[in-house]
């Protein structure tokens, strides 16, 4: 499978300084996430919706959904890094969430909403921290300490890789 249909704006890459500019411009694609994911998937049917993204992957459905799911941890893993001492998180099976009923049979409206309002907190929680607060980190089993820099990197990039797997489909099928 080409590289180009699974890291449509190639892998994640956390830079190794994290500066307050760049943090700015992290949390802002990360306020934009909502709005741009409502505008790749707008006016797509049902069928549309139901269509893999690339062979064997996800549908746009699901895609829409694994996004609310995945940056909710996200939001969760922040807070408990902000109130606790280097908290362990408990990862999750994603491949596994989004074959369930709430991912392949849940209007995309509800998850589009949920994304709307947890990352309008989200961005406020984030605006509010100290450089200090964003060296604050979680320990994840598989990837070790991760700081809260290094995971707003992360998030943010995983937005827009996820609504780069919806446009490139758009624009390859071309729908409009």
């Amino acid at each position: 499978m080409p590289e180009k249909l699974k890291y449509p704006i190639g892998r994640v890459n956390v830079p190794s300084e994290i500066t307050q500019s760049r943090r700015n411009t992290f949390i802002k694609e990360i306020a934009d996430l909502p709005e741009s994911l409502r505008s790749a998937v707008n006016g797509m049917s049902v069928e549309k919706l139901d269509t893999p993204y690339r062979p064997d992957g996800w549908t746009i459905k699901q895609v829409v959904h694994h996004l609310a799911d995945s940056h909710l941890n996200s939001y969760i893993r922040f807070k408990m890094a902000l109130t606790e001492e280097e908290p362990t998180i408990k990862p999750y099976h994603e491949d596994r969430w989004a074959e369930l009923a709430d991912s392949r049979n849940t209007p995309i409206e509800i998850s589009l909403t949920l994304l709307d309002a947890l990352h309008a907190k989200w961005v406020i929680l984030m605006q509010s921290l100290s450089d200090q607060e964003f060296e604050r980190a979680f320990r994840h089993p598989d990837l070790g300490i991760v700081t809260l820099n290094k995971a707003l990197a992360i998030y943010a990039w995983h937005g827009k890789h996820h609504v780069a797997h919806i446009t490139c489909l758009r624009d390859s099928k071309g729908w409009t």
